[in-house]
């Protein structure tokens, strides 16, 4: 089943920020776009690698109002231990988001049951808190911030233009397009 247009439940979950632990809830998305970045564990070899890749971008996706949320069915002590080991990890700026229980992995469907894990899934939220963009990717490949990026562009760009849809590689200031009848066959 489609994840498109689906809002986020409510939730509460600890996060590890800024050589700090704080508090991260649904109303804290609300208002702005959102990126929540889930990855099996901490601790491991792909999942570094992509998180250094978003905080290498962080300040681009803040400057264009959207903020990271990575999620690991890890405790927030466990981020901390981390980041504290970690030179990689130690970059990190954005808020790392615990799910020990793996509520949040279960209400965006990214849950191994078998593993107590969550899969590589990526989720584009809007500020209604609804999910307007997703990918699911095998444990085994890493995932581009630079796509990403450009997809939270592309989704702004269409919530702003609604009569306008954005073709396969488009990047802020090209065309887009406007469907009609007279584009049938067209394109």
């Amino acid at each position: 089943m489609s994840m498109i247009n689906k809002e986020v439940s409510d939730f509460e979950v600890q996060a590890y920020q800024n050589n700090d632990f704080k508090t991260v809830t649904k109303a804290d998305i609300l208002g702005k776009w959102s990126i929540f970045f889930f990855y099996p564990a901490d601790f491991t070899f792909v999942c570094p690698t992509e998180l250094e890749d978003l905080a290498n971008k962080y300040e681009e996706f803040k400057k264009i109002n959207c903020e990271i949320y990575s999620v690991s069915c890890d405790s927030h002590f466990v981020h901390k231990a981390w980041h504290d080991a970690s030179k990689t990890i130690k970059k990190i700026n954005y808020p790392m988001l615990a799910d020990p229980t793996g509520t949040l992995a279960r209400d965006f469907d990214v849950m191994i049951e078998s593993d107590g894990m969550a899969e590589r899934g990526s989720f584009i939220v809007n500020p209604e808190g609804k999910i307007v963009a997703y990918e699911v990717i095998a444990g085994n490949v890493g995932r581009n911030a630079d796509e990403l990026f450009r997809r939270v562009q592309a989704s702004q760009f269409v919530a702003e233009h609604g009569d306008q849809v954005c073709p396969a590689k488009w990047q802020p200031g090209a065309d887009t397009l406007k469907p009609s009848l007279d584009l049938v066959g067209l394109i």
